[in-house]
């Protein structure tokens, strides 16, 4: 007896895999269509699983509340929208990722609800820390580039790398919430090169 599974069986179990797959994304992209249209308030796991299509049982066996579901939902799309750059060099490095960073300002939605999560995560300590997970995970990626910058010698090795990662992020979240001054991706190339230039100017003294 063959024990070698048919191409039919293949198949099925690829199939279920697909499918299991297509609901975990489409409840992904659900969490983050109802709070950018209703407001983190109002969605509840409930809602996100009835315009996915998806059980409320499935929902809740792949996540346990409602903030891990959200944040972990704009964990991925950014992570998607903003991978890692490479482009040889810290500054481009920078550059690249501040561009896109800053470009979420062509989408006042987005703005509005970065600015609702915020203000959440302030106020409800269930949200605040998968909203700080979310946080560092996008700190890491800056690190990261920093920390490439160290070993190419763009940077010294004492350079206080967390710091410098405060700072580029510092001046994106204060323009985003307080809305003094304009945050846009033409921005961005003096941005990182005033940054640049504190750390080398600082190693210098």
């Amino acid at each position: 007896m063959n024990d070698v599974p048919t191409g039919e069986s293949q198949g099925r179990r690829t199939g279920g895999r697909i499918r299991s797959q297509d609901a975990h994304d489409a409840v992904l992209a659900t969490a983050i269509e109802l709070v950018e249209e209703l407001g983190y308030q109002a969605v509840t796991m409930e809602r996100i699983a009835a315009r996915a299509d998806v059980a409320k049982s499935t929902v809740y066996r792949w996540w346990k509340s409602k903030p891990a579901l959200v944040m972990d939902a704009y964990r991925t799309a950014v992570e998607q929208r903003m991978p890692e750059p490479d482009t040889g060099s810290l500054a481009g490095d920078l550059t690249a990722f501040a561009i896109a960073l800053y470009g979420v300002t062509a989408h006042p939605v987005r703005v509005r609800t970065l600015r609702g999560l915020m203000a959440e995560a302030q106020l409800d300590p269930a949200f605040a820390e998968p909203f700080q997970e979310w946080v560092e995970s996008r700190r890491a990626v800056v690190l990261a580039l920093l920390a490439r910058g160290v070993r190419r010698d763009e940077l010294p090795a004492t350079a206080d790398l967390a710091a410098a990662t405060d700072h580029f992020f510092g001046l994106f979240w204060y323009r985003l919430l307080v809305g003094h001054a304009p945050l846009q991706p033409e921005q961005a190339p003096g941005h990182v090169e005033q940054l640049l230039h504190g750390l080398l100017a600082h190693h210098d003294r």
